[in-house]
């Protein structure tokens, strides 16, 4: 098969995040050479994955200017193209020029001020640069696989399709839309604008995707354009090197969530520590809940059976899942958190099912991954913001050996029949190979 070339837009190939690895999975029988990628510096960390591309523009200093005064404070990034195989070269390229006086005074005063009045959706702009230009024409594309989620962003695809007109995929990934520009006395105003300017580039888009089939639904109304579903597939012989296939308790039983802390998930998780505790006391048992995570949450030492653990690298994640007893998907409950989260779908979820371990879900009704759940049958769900219920349902999962192995199982199922990355991948093959207006060569 003949693949085309193909330029990722704001979304480099790392380990470490979402969008990273599902981006590593969906392009994982690319040809490397025919991958390139444009981000902002900040972007490209010591997790990147150089497997799947290694060809990078950062963007830097000279394609992205910010209005005074955070241009006396912002860091001073490199600017051109990167070989992510000689990463130890790329720290000499950042240059950072700032106090922790003025830092302090900008994060904690100027920008919730900026924020707050609608400064924050100028306060930057990202701009083509000659270098980049360069680069562009070197690389020569023959389509582009964009995500955006600012204003910024936007503008910067639109900058690149106006040098250079290529056939356009368009790749959602959160419901950011839903959140943009809703503080201050300028809400509407740049509700409006931001609406229309995103409008604007989604009707440029040959393809459209999103990341759950609920998304892709409310997208269909919201926008008038046909949405595709890709979600993040996984390599099932990786996963299944250490998944798990005895649902006999261990002997210090475990409750895994792994995953980020902050927006849309630590109310969710301190409910789930008093649970544990309540669940505990009434068992007379020693459950232990376990955090992965980068950083502790700041409650963890009011609860002694919570324990937090460091990030573990990737390969190890089928063993740590698979040594857990029950794993969790937990969202927040907050309006906010939910807005965001809506229509989302986690990428640990397809890994949570090929682990064999059974699965519980905190989370609200009206989102995509309860939606999913109920409508194959692969995890337990709790869909009231109660710590009470939750006591309930995870005393049950805990007693009940069948049901902890019907889950489980029912979960493997799904994972094998619809997230396979050899199936994805190579349906998302075929997608941009017509967007590109390239037919395979078998």
């Amino acid at each position: 098969m003949s693949l085309p070339k193909v330029l990722i837009i704001n979304q480099p190939f790392n380990k470490n995040t979402g969008g990273g690895i599902t981006l590593s999975n969906l392009f994982c029988n690319w040809e490397r050479k025919k991958l390139a990628v444009a981000c902002l510096g900040y972007l490209l960390t010591e997790n990147m994955d150089p497997t799947p591309c290694n060809n990078y523009y950062q963007l830097g200093s000279e394609e992205r200017k910010w209005i005074f005064p955070l241009d006396l404070f912002s860091r001073k990034y490199y600017s051109g193209p990167i070989n992510i195989d000689e990463r130890t070269n790329v720290k000499n390229k950042v240059v950072v020029e700032r106090s922790i006086f003025r830092v302090k005074l900008i994060l904690e005063y100027i920008v919730p001020i900026f924020d707050y009045i609608g400064i924050s959706h100028f306060q930057a702009k990202t701009s083509l640069s000659s270098s980049f230009c360069r680069w562009l024409d070197d690389i020569d594309p023959d389509v582009y696989y964009m995500q955006a989620e600012t204003r910024e962003s936007i503008h910067f695809c639109n900058e690149i399709i106006k040098y250079k007109k290529r056939p356009i995929i368009f790749h959602m990934m959160d419901d950011w839309p839903s959140l943009i520009g809703v503080r201050g006395p300028m809400k509407k105003y740049w509700e409006r604008k931001i609406d229309r300017e995103f409008r604007h580039l989604l009707n440029k888009a040959d393809l459209l995707m999103g990341i759950s089939e609920y998304m892709c639904e409310e997208y269909k109304n919201r926008y008038g354009r046909d949405f595709v579903t890709f979600h993040n597939p996984i390599n099932l012989n990786f996963w299944k090197k250490a998944q798990r296939n005895n649902y006999q308790l261990t002997n210090s039983p475990t409750l895994l969530y792994a995953g980020r802390i902050g927006l849309g998930i630590d109310k969710s998780l301190k409910n789930i520590a008093e649970a544990v505790k309540r669940l505990n006391k009434e068992l007379h048992t020693d459950i232990k809940f376990i955090i992965q995570a980068e950083n502790a949450p700041n409650w963890i030492n009011n609860f002694k059976n919570v324990k937090h653990q460091d990030f573990v690298a990737y390969e190890d994640l089928p063993t740590v899942f698979a040594q857990a007893d029950i794993l969790i998907l937990p969202y927040d409950f907050s309006p906010e958190s939910k807005s965001y989260i809506k229509y989302s779908m986690p990428t640990k979820a397809p890994e949570y099912m090929a682990s064999g371990t059974p699965i519980i879900i905190f989370a609200p009704q009206d989102t995509a991954l309860i939606q999913y759940a109920e409508k194959y049958n692969w995890a337990a769900v709790v869909t009231e913001n109660s710590v009470a219920v939750l006591t309930e349902k995870l005393k049950n999962l805990f007693l009940d050996r069948s049901q902890r192995k019907q889950i489980a199982q029912a979960a493997k199922n799904i994972a094998e029949t619809r997230h396979d990355s050899n199936l994805v991948a190579r349906e998302f093959e075929q997608m941009i190979l017509t967007t590109a207006g390239k037919k395979a060569v078998i």
